[in-house]
C-alpha cells in the first residue's frame, strides 16, 4: 500500500478551505455528506482534492464514516488526518467533529505556509494531549507522515516508551541544538549520541519550561515561534448543545436507513464507490 506524500502548496490551501467549509456548515446543522456533495464544485479543479471529495462522498454513502474514506486514500490524506477524524467518529469519544475539522484546517493552513518539523510535531502532539486522543495510536499515525525524516521517526519510537514518564520539556530540551551547545561549553569534545532535531530556540524555551505544565510550553512555542494554536474544545452542557447532538445522530441514522432501504431494493450500485483514477497508485 502506498503512503501519503508531501503535497504541493495548492493542495493544502484547498484542504484548509474544505475543512473550514465543512466545519462552518456543520455548525449550521448540515449533514457531512450534504456538505461534501455541495463543496465539491467549489474546490480548485487543478488540484486532486475534488476527486478525493468525490471518493469521500461515495465511501460515506457506503459505510456512514468519513474516516474510512480518508484511510482508503493514504497517498493523499495522511495517517494523522485519518486518525483525527476517526477519533471524532468514535461513539465513545467526546471529541466533536467540528473540533476535528478545525484541527485539520489549522494543520493544512500551516503546511501551506513555511512549516517546520518541530512546529508540525508540537501541533500534532498537543492535539493528542489536549483532546486525550491516545498517545500510542496518535504517535504511530504521526510517524507515518512523509514530512518527517528517519531521525524523527526514531524519535517517535522512543517517545512511545517515554511519554507519561519523562517531563515533556525534557524530551524536547535534550534533543535540541541548545542542549548540545550547553554540553560543549562544559566539554568541547562532546558529541550527542543522537542527532538534535529541535533548534536552539525550541531548546531554550523547553529548558525554561521544565517542571511546569506542558501546556505552558506549547503556549510559549506558539507565542515565540509562531507555531499553530491547537483548538481548545470547551464542553458545553446546555439544552441547545444537547439538541444539536440529538439532531446530528438523527441525521446519521436517517442516512443509514436510506442506505439500507436502497440495498433491500437492490438499487445501490456499489461499483460507484471505486477509487478515482487520478488518486490511484502509480504503477
Amino acid at each position: 500500500m502506498s503512503t501519503a506524500t508531501v503535497l504541493d502548496r495548492e493542495e493544502y490551501v484547498e484542504q484548509a478551505y474544505l475543512f473550514r467549509t465543512v466545519r462552518e456548515r456543520l455548525a449550521d446543522n448540515q449533514a457531512v455528506q450534504d456538505v461534501l456533495v455541495r463543496v465539491h464544485e467549489e474546490l480548485l479543479s487543478s488540484t486532486r482534492l475534488p476527486y478525493a471529495v468525490q471518493f469521500l462522498v461515495s465511501e460515506l454513502k457506503h459505510t456512514g464514516l468519513v474516516a474510512n474514506g480518508f484511510a482508503k486514500l493514504p497517498h493523499y490524506f495522511t495517517a494523522f488526518q485519518t486518525f483525527v477524524v476517526k477519533q471524532a467518529e468514535d461513539e465513545r469519544s467526546r471529541f466533536p467533529m467540528p473540533t476535528a475539522f478545525l484541527v485539520l484546517e489549522r494543520e493544512a493552513a500551516y503546511r501551506a505556509g513555511t512549516p517546520t518539523k518541530p512546529g508540525l510535531f508540537v501541533y500534532q502532539f498537543e492535539t493528542i494531549a489536549r483532546n486525550r486522543l491516545g498517545y500510542l495510536d496518535g504517535l504511530e499515525a504521526m510517524a507515518a507522515d512523509p514530512f518527517y525524516d528517519a531521525d524523527w521517526r526514531a524519535y517517535f519510537d522512543a517517545l512511545r516508551k517515554q511519554v507519561g514518564e519523562t517531563d515533556f520539556s525534557d524530551l524536547v530540551y535534550r534533543r535540541s541544538e541548545w542542549f548540545a551547545i550547553e554540553e560543549r561549553r562544559r566539554n568541547p569534545a562532546y558529541v550527542p549520541s543522537l542527532p538534535p532535531i529541535f533548534g536552539e530556540k525550541e531548546g531554550k524555551i523547553a529548558k525554561a519550561s521544565r517542571a511546569r505544565d506542558p501546556l505552558y510550553l506549547f503556549a510559549a512555542l506558539q507565542r515565540q515561534l509562531g507555531y499553530p494554536e491547537v483548538p481548545r474544545y470547551r464542553v458545553r452542557d446546555d439544552a441547545a448543545t444537547k439538541l444539536d447532538t440529538v439532531m446530528a445522530k438523527l441525521r446519521e441514522l436517517e442516512m443509514r436507513i436510506k442506505l439500507a432501504e436502497g440495498e433491500l431494493r437492490g438499487s445501490v450500485d456499489l461499483s460507484q464507490f471505486g477509487k478515482p483514477d487520478l488518486l490511484k497508485d502509480d504503477d
